[in-house]
């Protein structure tokens, strides 16, 4: 008989009751499910949830489409298609208490929870599970680094699909087969394969461009490896690369590297991106970073928690997310570099090993 995770419900629990005493939590983002039970399904239109509370036991809800055994520490309801989902929820919900409810939950869903009043209050109750699933056990951070070492493996292999006159399609539409045969289960993104000025889009999806002398080519790649995320960016140079794209180069590998060098439990993420922003700004670029400096990662590519100017959080034992500055010269050239990181007890332990110099390839 299958078990819920309890070790995992009663952290997400610990840290509901710290900021809602006593309230109960309604999960329904689809790998929170899995995370708590180990139970995925994409349910689209349909409902599926996970109601925890302290001291009660959790119960799973689940369309009849979707079987689903029995747990022997968890109520398990099943329901159809024809089935009033709203009262069997009101049945379980208790109405005297609050109840939090997850960012991903659809408004189709919620208003009409809201409409019976089926609890005393309701508020975001997410960040307990998104704050729980940041820290990863020591399963997931094997996890972790072996989907991030077949990462490695495939993107030594990207040079060798390069050669004069193939477009970005044509490269991206060989990845999945060196993922699998590299012992992934399956991309944890579309891959991101950009020539020349198309490197300036920092998520331009792979068209018809076709690689060219001189131009900077682009790969942001992950696969998933037993429900584990990887995501890393290499930016090469085909044949001679002009001064500038070398000079571009040179300094995100060098905001790349001091960011990660700073990362240690205790410090606050808007610091990290102030030490890549700071290093990119000095040499004269600083409209040309764009976006965030990281995200977190874990069973999603991305999870919510950032690297960013905005998130004053502290960095903590456990945490998986990524370093990737990037400088984007419109309809020119761009390059970003990215890692993942695993914080420890001494840094950061980087999960990427491929070098990330401005390497020439050019067959």
């Amino acid at each position: 008989m299958a078990q819920v995770d309890e070790g995992r419900i009663g952290r997400v629990l610990d840290r509901l009751e710290a900021s809602h005493p006593g309230a109960q939590v309604l999960v329904t983002d689809p790998w929170s499910i899995y995370y708590l039970t180990g139970f995925y399904a994409e349910m689209f239109e349909r409902f599926s949830g996970v109601l925890l509370r302290r001291g009660v036991r959790p119960v799973v809800f689940v369309n009849a489409l979707h079987r689903l055994g029995p747990f022997d520490n968890a109520d398990v309801v099943v329901f159809d298609d024809t089935d009033d989902i709203f009262a069997i929820l009101a049945a379980h919900i208790d109405p005297a208490v609050p109840l939090g409810i997850d960012a991903q939950m659809r408004s189709g869903f919620l208003l009409p929870l809201i409409e019976r009043g089926v609890a005393a209050s309701f508020f975001l109750g997410s960040d307990a599970v998104a704050r729980t699933r940041a820290i990863k056990d020591a399963r997931e951070q094997d996890l972790m680094r072996r989907s991030s070492r077949i990462n490695d493996q495939v993107m030594a292999d990207l040079p060798g699909l390069l050669h004069e006159g193939v477009t970005e399609h044509e490269v991206a539409a060989q990845m999945l087969s060196l993922y699998r045969s590299h012992g992934a289960d399956d991309f944890s993104f579309p891959p991101i394969v950009s020539f020349g000025a198309n490197a300036a889009d920092p998520h331009h999806e792979p068209d018809g461009t076709r690689l060219a002398a001189g131009q900077a080519v682009l790969f942001d790649i992950g696969g998933r490896l037993e429900g584990y995320c990887s995501d890393m960016t290499r930016t090469f140079l085909w044949g001679e690369a002009d001064a500038e794209t070398l000079r571009i180069h040179d300094v995100v590998r060098r905001a790349n590297e001091a960011a990660e060098a700073m990362i240690r439990p205790g410090v606050r993420f808007c610091d990290v991106d102030r030490c890549a922003r700071s290093i990119i700004e000095e040499a004269g670029y600083g409209p040309y970073f764009t976006h965030r400096l990281g995200h977190s990662i874990g069973l999603q590519d991305h999870e919510p928690g950032d690297v960013s100017a905005i998130n004053e959080d502290r960095i903590e034992v456990g945490m998986t997310f990524s370093i990737e500055p990037g400088i984007y010269l419109p309809g020119r050239t761009g390059v970003r570099i990215e890692d993942l990181v695993l914080v420890r007890e001494d840094g950061a332990e980087i999960l990427n090993v491929y070098p990330k110099d401005a390497r020439r390839i050019d067959g």
